[in-house]
């Protein structure tokens, strides 16, 4: 079973110069229903949490002034979003579907976040698209209920996941493990638990020998008992921001690495989407699917 969170209200609160990557919150659903990865009893619909699950990870003050909408305009500038309620309502929304697929992994081995992967957002600001940390959420989530305790994040998008790094710096239940471009956004990285930034241009046989390399290590080192996975396709070669050269496939076998990683430890994992910016939805919709359908082989 594949438990995916969706709501609608992911993909529409933007300006129409924001629309074009949020239109695969729309389309991946659809095509993953076209071609019976997923049922519709596979997905449900997420929901904002209480305010106390979001406040164990962000700054009360910073999140009254989001919800009101008195960010200022350089706060609001370095989101990269102009503040709307529906924004906001949007944001929430994310973060309560990572912490009911986290409550769902742990019955399922597995669930999915259509959206979510918000790692630029910080304990007291947004950054980079990111208002608020979906991840960073559900892994305090976890571990204030007692559903795990020690998480792993394995942040494979091609931007540093540098909010999700400072907000658990001083938290040794958490280890946050990024592979990234190292001369793309954030310009100022922050200290993972573990960084490793890439070259631009590496190519599927680089990155796929260094994850290869690196992953099952950590795991016997760490030895987690839950797993979030933030599966980015902005290491495109297609992609206009990455900067990387992965291929489809390549992408596809760095899911089916990590996944089957996964499955063979019997370790709960979230999925999250995170970025892709290729000129073709096509490309995009088609490298993110390809990350349901390694799930599905994999759990069914």
């Amino acid at each position: 079973m594949l438990s995916i969170a969706y709501a609608p209200c992911y993909a529409h609160p933007l300006p129409a110069g924001h629309r074009f990557p949020m239109l695969k919150y729309e389309l991946l659903p659809e095509q993953l229903l076209r071609e019976g990865t997923a049922t519709a009893a596979d997905f449900f619909v997420a929901q904002p949490p209480p305010d106390v699950d979001i406040l164990r990870v962000h700054d009360a003050g910073y999140y009254q002034r989001l919800r009101a909408g008195q960010l200022s305009r350089q706060e609001e500038r370095a989101t990269g979003f102009p503040w709307s309620a529906a924004l906001f309502g949007r944001e929430v929304t994310i973060l309560g579907g990572t912490i009911e697929c986290a409550r769902r992994a742990l019955a399922h081995g597995v669930a999915f976040n259509i959206a979510g992967g918000t790692h630029h957002a910080f304990r007291d600001r947004g950054e980079g698209f990111c208002l608020l940390n979906d991840q960073a959420t559900a892994a305090a989530w976890l571990l204030a209920h007692g559903h795990a305790h020690k998480v792993l994040i394995v942040d494979l998008d091609v931007h540093q996941g540098n909010g999700t790094a400072a907000i658990f710096r001083h938290e040794p239940r958490v280890f946050t493990f990024s592979m990234h471009g190292g001369r793309n956004y954030p310009a100022r990285k922050e200290q993972s638990d573990l960084d490793l930034p890439l070259p631009d241009g590496t190519d599927d046989a680089a990155y796929l020998a260094l994850l290869a390399d690196t992953l099952p290590h950590l795991l016997a080192e760490v030895q987690p008992d839950f797993v979030f996975y933030l599966a980015g396709v902005d290491v495109l070669a297609t992609d206009k921001l990455g900067h990387l050269a992965l291929s489809r496939e390549g992408c596809r076998r760095r899911d089916e690495l990590v996944l089957s990683l996964c499955h063979r430890q019997q370790l709960p994992v979230v999925v999250c989407m995170g970025g892709g910016y290729s000129e073709r939805i096509a490309d995009i919709v088609e490298a993110h699917a390809n990350t349901f359908r390694v799930a599905a082989a994999l759990y069914s």
